[in-house]
């Protein structure tokens, strides 16, 4: 797609790669509708991306997203990219029971309502956009929750290329790791670790062509992508290695 004079609404736009992005399509030309929780850092964002107008909402909310959906002309849209994601690392053992219900409440159902409410808005061929992630691919040790809603993004957004086509032109997204705040939480070295203005340009650049998934840096992605090839025997073995026991803690 070519973003010049298109209009895009981006839901998780207030920091990280959501911000970047915004910035990066209003470079290409594009007129944005920018939502996220803070709204004090939407305006600061808007301010640099022309006439972007800011509609604050809260996935975690039920109504919120209703609300500002009604808000928006049905048919009006060249686009919708949802970047929106919490993310709280760790082994299954130390979850906790509602940092858990929110984060499932804000990456898994959010992105269900996202992909339930937004294609009326879209006009015949707009695309919807999903971020999924590289934690989704395989259920590596110390990234639950966020890896198993990711890997319910990938599968969902795999159910509406299949459902939505060829009205709505469907993508997912998968990084690897890109450097934000959610990251900083990582006690670990990040491998091909990227900025999320780097991050950005890869989407841009993926949007404008045709493949359905967009992964980045693929030094790591398609390395993740072959472990999760591999057969389970093998697989397994190899991230059992990843794995931190509690002794070691």
């Amino acid at each position: 797609m070519d973003f010049a004079g298109k209009t895009v609404w981006i839901i998780g736009a207030s920091d990280g790669i959501g911000a970047a992005l915004a910035r990066a399509l209003a470079q290409e030309g594009a007129r944005l509708i920018l939502s996220a929780r803070n709204q004090a850092a939407l305006e600061a964002l808007a301010a640099s991306c022309g006439d972007a107008r800011v509609l604050p909402l809260d996935l975690a909310d039920t109504g919120s997203l209703d609300a500002a959906v009604a808000s928006i002309a049905p048919g009006t849209l060249d686009a919708v990219i949802c970047t929106a994601a919490l993310y709280n690392p760790g082994r299954v053992q130390d979850m906790s029971r509602e940092a858990t219900a929110k984060l499932v409440a804000v990456n898994l159902l959010g992105s269900f309502e996202v992909a339930r409410l937004t294609p009326p808005l879209l006009r015949d061929g707009g695309q919807l956009v999903l971020f999924g992630s590289v934690a989704g691919y395989f259920g590596l040790p110390g990234g639950q929750p966020y890896s198993a809603t990711k890997a319910a993004v990938n599968n969902l957004a795999e159910t509406l290329r299949a459902e939505l086509s060829p009205r709505v032109d469907v993508r997912l997204v998968c990084p690897g790791f890109v450097s934000t705040r959610l990251t900083d939480k990582n006690d670990f070295s990040m491998p091909a670790l990227i900025t999320p203005d780097q991050a950005a340009a890869a989407v841009v650049k993926g949007l404008k062509g045709s493949s359905f998934e967009l992964h980045f840096p693929k030094r790591f992605t398609c390395a993740v992508k072959l472990l999760r090839a591999l057969p389970y025997a093998l697989s397994l073995r190899l991230t059992a290695r990843l794995s931190v026991k509690p002794a070691d803690r």
